[in-house]
C-alpha cells in the first residue's frame, strides 16, 4: 500500500469522464487500498480515482462510521436540501458554499464487484454527491455559491 499524488485543480485528468470497471484486478486492488491510504493520510472524507490520475469509476469515502469502497457508482435517488462548507484534497486549503441534497441513496458495486445500494444523509449524501461528480469530470468549484475562502488553521495543537 502507497500514499499516491493526489491531482489538483487545473490538472486536465480532473476534468475527463471516467471509464466503467469490467472486473476487479490484482492492480484495480491495489489501487483501491492506496486510494485509502491517500485518503487518511491528508485527513480526506472521500477520494475518486481520477483525484491519483486514474480514470475509472472507483470511489472511497469514510465519513467516520464504515469505510465504503464505491465501484461504478450512480444516484439512484436524492432528497431534501442541505447547503454548507464543502472543500477537496484536488483544491487544498480552499472551502466553498455548495447546496447538496441531504439524503441520497446509490448504486454500485463493491469491491467484490457485487451489486449494493448505500444511503447516506448529512455529510455521507454529500460525499456521495462531490465524489460522483469527480468521476463525470467535475469539480465542486463549479458550483460554489460566492467565493471560495481559506480554511481556517485549527490552533489546538498550540494550545496543549
Amino acid at each position: 500500500m502507497a500514499i499516491r499524488t493526489v491531482r489538483v485543480e487545473g490538472d486536465s485528468v480532473l476534468n475527463k469522464k471516467c471509464r466503467e470497471v469490467k472486473e476487479m484486478t490484482p492492480r484495480l486492488s491495489e489501487l483501491i487500498d492506496d486510494m485509502f491510504d491517500t485518503m487518511y493520510e491528508y485527513n480526506g472524507v472521500g477520494l475518486a480515482a481520477p483525484q491519483v490520475g486514474v480514470l475509472r469509476r472507483i470511489v472511497v469515502i469514510d465519513c467516520g462510521d464504515n469505510p465504503l469502497c464505491l465501484i461504478n457508482p450512480i444516484i439512484v435517488e436524492t432528497s431534501g436540501e442541505q447547503c454548507g462548507d464543502e472543500g477537496c484534497l484536488s483544491v487544498p486549503g480552499k472551502f466553498g458554499q455548495v447546496t447538496r441534497p441531504n439524503y441520497v441513496k446509490v448504486a454500485c458495486l463493491d469491491r467484490d464487484m457485487n451489486p449494493i445500494e448505500l444511503e447516506g444523509e448529512g455529510l455521507l449524501a454529500r460525499a456521495f454527491c462531490h465524489e460522483l461528480d469527480h468521476l463525470d469530470g467535475k469539480m465542486y468549484t463549479e458550483l460554489v455559491e460566492g467565493e471560495l475562502h481559506e480554511v481556517a488553521q485549527a490552533e489546538d495543537e498550540e494550545e496543549e
